[in-house]
């Protein structure tokens, strides 16, 4: 295949150069509740960070993965012209890296979802024709950007509000938290378990009746629940606390050690929704290159992409994502451990329930969604609407945009390619 060794290094840079602007953005979206609320040290963030974006990306972004190098437009007519889906493809990714970064200069939180769909589809309609397009599957997807956040606010806005009534509200907040602790770790439990340990391993061939699935569930929920009231041993041997701002504290406290919990699930769900879409158009390079131009390879990926992805994406939000942090976490609303809680555990849901269905959904917007929900539950004084509307007009002229950037590149790279020969 003419050009092989450009295509190779040319999607491995600017790949990387995408991942890394994910993490700058995305990730940094996902981290902002639980750095905005103060739950956890930045050390302890970073390690979480480490491991779960880690084990998402390989554990559940498979199914995400296919969907974005095949399901967005109809591969099977670039066959015999294999040279033209390699320069969309890198087109995608030129797109995707310019606008991310843009992005995360100006502090906006973006969707990469938005971002790799919007140039995909332009790509695929204006090269290839409109027919080209699994229009269908556009469609649900898009579908998916108003329902997701929509679902984790509405999800949010019940979760606070159970909590600002039965714990935070009430006459001795501090006994009402300790009842209230095995519940929501037992929810954690439920969502990390159910959809990961079960959905997500079909992938390696185990398969469990309904009965066992209840089993498993059950059983791994309740030993994270354990681990949860383990580690909040030491603020439940505490004095007496008289004042009612110090026991609002005290339960801030123990919302904190769930944010660690919930902290893990939404960055797996991160790890297993957005770095698969960052490394689809990637993957379809190599392997379209990997089999002298056939399309037969469309249907793998390489392991080693996926863990090339997951440092691209952890190095962006270690070296320049304060900026989105600062934005979704504490700009939107003001965030304590328990309202971060409620948002993150409602996004985190939300973006692992769409994975498991191999629909790509938007990490970044599921979580603002999440925000705007608690913030809603505490009145509409409690939000910053001018940030609100920046980042809906962000989203609303992200599809676009990528559209024209991936059709711009598109041509510019057909005509140095043919310049060159």
């Amino acid at each position: 295949m003419p050009h092989s060794l450009f295509y190779l290094i040319s999607a491995s840079a600017i790949g990387f150069l995408m991942t890394w602007g994910v993490g700058a953005n995305d990730l940094a979206n996902i981290l902002s509740t639980t750095i905005g609320s103060r739950s956890l040290t930045i050390r302890q963030v970073v390690i979480i960070a480490i491991i779960f974006e880690t084990a998402g990306a390989f554990i559940g972004g498979v199914h995400v993965t296919n969907t974005i190098r095949s399901g967005i437009i109809n591969v099977s007519l670039l066959a015999n012209t294999p040279e033209i889906l390699v320069d969309g493809m890198l087109a995608t990714l030129l797109s995707g890296m310019t606008w991310i970064w843009f992005a995360s200069f100006v502090g906006m939180p973006v969707s990469i979802t938005n971002s790799i769909v919007g140039a995909l589809v332009g790509f695929g309609a204006l090269v290839l024709g409109v027919h080209a397009v699994h229009w269908r599957m556009v469609l649900s997807i898009a579908l998916t950007w108003v329902f997701a956040p929509c679902f984790a606010a509405l999800m949010s806005y019940l979760l606070f509000t159970l909590i600002r009534t039965s714990v935070l509200g009430t006459a001795n907040p501090c006994h009402s938290a300790r009842y209230w602790m095995p519940v929501f770790f037992f929810l954690i439990g439920t969502i990390l378990s159910f959809m990961i340990i079960l959905k997500d391993l079909s992938q390696f061939h185990l398969e469990f009746s309904v009965f066992w699935e209840i089993i498993i569930t059950f059983i791994v929920s309740l030993l994270i629940m354990l681990l949860g009231l383990f580690l909040c041993r030491k603020l439940y041997h505490r004095k007496h606390i008289r004042s009612r701002h110090h026991r609002l504290a005290y339960v801030e406290k123990l919302f904190g050690i769930l944010m660690m919990f919930t902290a893990c699930a939404m960055i797996f769900a991160h790890g297993s929704n957005d770095i698969a879409i960052a490394i689809g158009p990637m993957t379809a390079i190599f392997n379209i290159v990997q089999h002298k131009g056939h399309l037969v390879g469309l249907s793998t990926y390489p392991g080693w992409i996926l863990l090339f992805g997951t440092v691209g994406v952890l190095s962006g939000v270690l070296i320049y994502g304060r900026k989105v942090m600062h934005t979704v976490g504490r700009h939107i609303t003001n965030l304590t451990p328990s309202r971060a809680f409620a948002a993150t555990i409602s996004a985190a849901g939300t973006v692992i329930l769409a994975t498991s269905a191999g629909v790509p959904v938007s990490a970044t917007q599921t979580l603002v969604g999440g925000v705007l929900g608690v913030g809603l539950a505490r009145g509409i004084a409690a939000l910053n609407l001018r940030i609100i509307r920046n980042i809906f007009l962000s989203w609303i002229v992200t599809v676009p945009v990528a559209a024209g950037l991936a059709i711009g590149f598109y041509y510019l790279l057909r005509t140095l390619l043919h310049l060159v020969g």
